[in-house]
């Protein structure tokens, strides 16, 4: 998961009580009224803070050893520059000390103001054709410049190193460890084809992690509220966890998404071949990233079934049905 090593000292989210979250929002000049609400989040600890004098703000302490400081302000970076082309996306505030990533505690943390919104109704072709233009905008300024410190989106990141986690830290089951070995091979080998179909495409500043849940909808349009994940890869990773259902359901939507990207970025047809191998990488690393957490107490709550024999056993099935996907056509030609 990209770990910083010069980080690896600092305290465990067990210290992050909620006298450190509020003491740390006066370090900055900003003082709460005792409200205090934790929201969903898993990977970092994010709040919800009444402030005095003023409407609540939202406080997203970052997950200790996860990202270097240069990652976070290159993200921090990129959600200015879209916002100074008015594009709707929520970024770090400038406090007073001139900064957008503080620390306290040895936590680093960043303020964002609070937008509220609902998810986006992806069965309306309107829907999808607006979500369109806005990935379309934001992906025109994520060409402009590459990354220097955040990782790419590739099949060494999300498939060979989550693999190598796994295998080398004795997740697997002993019963199940052989099938298991074979079918990821499988399916890397799957994804290495699908890179060879899809040929030299081009790298982009991203999103990273476009599922509905990261997306608020209001009658003005869209806006996304995290990009934590954000990071080098192909335009179409913040396009395909945008399509669901039968495989001409997903044409029709991606045709809708596309009607609208096209306003404002090209799109590459051959980054096709890419969808189901972007989705096998992403099963890879997801798993990877639960195994990663599993001494954070709060994933054994949030995740119970995850590292049981059903759970592995699921995944082994789930693979070799990806394995049979990727050498499918491409939605189309």
């Amino acid at each position: 998961m990209n770990e910083s090593p010069a980080l690896s000292s600092t305290p465990s989210f067990t210290n992050l009580t909620p006298d450190c979250v509020l003491d740390a929002l006066e370090s900055v000049g900003l003082y709460s009224d005792g409200r205090l609400l934790a929201l969903n989040s898993y990977e970092n600890r994010v709040y919800q803070i009444g402030i005095e004098d003023g409407p609540p703000l939202v406080a997203k302490f970052y997950r200790p050893a996860r990202w270097s400081d240069d990652a976070i302000l290159e993200e921090h970076a990129f959600v200015a520059e879209l916002v100074e082309r008015e594009i709707p996306v929520v970024p770090a505030m400038t406090l007073a000390n001139g900064k957008t990533l503080h620390e306290f505690s040895g936590f680093r943390f960043a303020v964002f103001t609070r937008h509220g919104g609902r998810a986006p109704e992806l069965d309306d072709p309107a829907t999808l054709e607006w979500m369109g233009r806005f990935i379309g905008r934001i992906h025109a300024v994520g060409s402009l410049q590459p990354y220097q410190h955040r990782p790419a989106l590739n099949i060494v990141t999300f498939g060979e190193e989550p693999r190598d986690y796994l295998l080398a830290n004795n997740f697997i089951p002993p019963d199940l460890l052989e099938a298991y070995r074979s079918v990821i091979a499988q399916a890397i080998d799957g994804v290495r084809r699908c890179f060879d179909r899809a040929g030299d495409v081009k790298n982009l500043r991203l999103h990273g992690d476009c599922h509905i849940g990261n997306v608020l909808w209001t009658d003005a349009g869209p806006h996304f509220v995290d990009f934590d994940d954000s990071r080098t890869g192909p335009a179409i990773q913040d396009l395909w966890m945008l399509l669901s259902g039968e495989r001409r359901d997903m044409v029709r939507q991606f045709s809708d998404l596309l009607a609208g990207y096209e306003d404002f970025a090209e799109f590459d047809t051959r980054e096709l071949h890419l969808v189901e191998a972007l989705r096998t990488l992403r099963l890879i690393h997801y798993a990877a990233w639960l195994a990663r957490r599993w001494d954070d107490p709060a994933f054994p709550v949030a995740f119970p079934w995850f590292n049981t024999q059903r759970y592995w056993q699921d995944r082994i099935l789930e693979l070799r049905e990806q394995v049979a996907l990727m050498d499918e056509a491409p939605l189309w030609d």
